[in-house]
């Protein structure tokens, strides 16, 4: 059947031309990432774990290189372990075949706005989505929390996120905060259709 099948392949390979081919080659990777990130799970996990701390020395590295005078973290408005647990925060890591791949963290303030923090995708998985993906558990998550909106600061490197968050409807409000890497500050009301569910869950825990 393998011989079979590859004689198939070869027949119909046989009357495209070398441009051809090559387009074909792009489509099936395209379909092959596209089918890849099918597979790619977001779940809420501990700040300190091993694939945790990757996720964010990834991010921390990455902005280092992108910002003009590069990247301290001791400068910039604090995001700690101790901030992103239940209560006062959660981390969401995204995962394929068992490797960290994504996160986004968020930090709590009541029912006033949630700040969205630590957003990173792994360059091998940018362009599938995932930044909205993540975004949107993101929010799920804040509202219900029971926050009110979201907010976000960002720098004018970044210019994917500032169009990733302009797409999902945030728009830039005066600055809320003295992030030392900021140009841009972002804000969002939610839509609140989890209070209940959010109410449900804290009283449970």
């Amino acid at each position: 059947l393998d011989r079979r099948s590859d004689e198939l392949a070869r027949t119909l390979l046989d009357h495209l031309d070398q441009g051809q081919r090559g387009r074909l080659i792009d489509a099936m990777a395209t379909v092959e990432r596209l089918l890849t990130a099918q597979l790619v799970e977001i779940a809420a996990e501990d700040p300190t774990s091993e694939a945790a701390r990757f996720c964010l020395r990834s991010y921390f590295a990455e902005l280092d290189t992108r910002f003009d005078d590069g990247f301290d973290p001791d400068m910039s408005i604090r995001a700690e372990a101790g901030d992103l647990v239940p209560p006062a925060g959660l981390l969401l890591v995204a995962w394929l075949d068992g490797h960290p791949v994504g996160c986004g963290a968020l930090k709590f303030h009541g029912r006033g706005p949630a700040e969205i923090k630590r957003m990173w995708v792994s360059p091998s998985l940018r362009g599938l989505a995932l930044g909205r993906r993540m975004l949107r558990e993101l929010e799920r998550a804040a509202d219900e929390a029971g926050a009110t909106a979201v907010r976000l600061e960002t720098n004018e490197r970044l210019t994917e996120a500032i169009g990733l968050y302009r797409s999902f409807g945030y728009r830039e409000v005066p600055a809320f905060n003295d992030e030392a890497y900021a140009h841009h500050w972002f804000e969002k009301v939610l839509a609140g259709r989890h209070d209940d569910t959010g109410a449900q869950h804290r009283a449970l825990g």
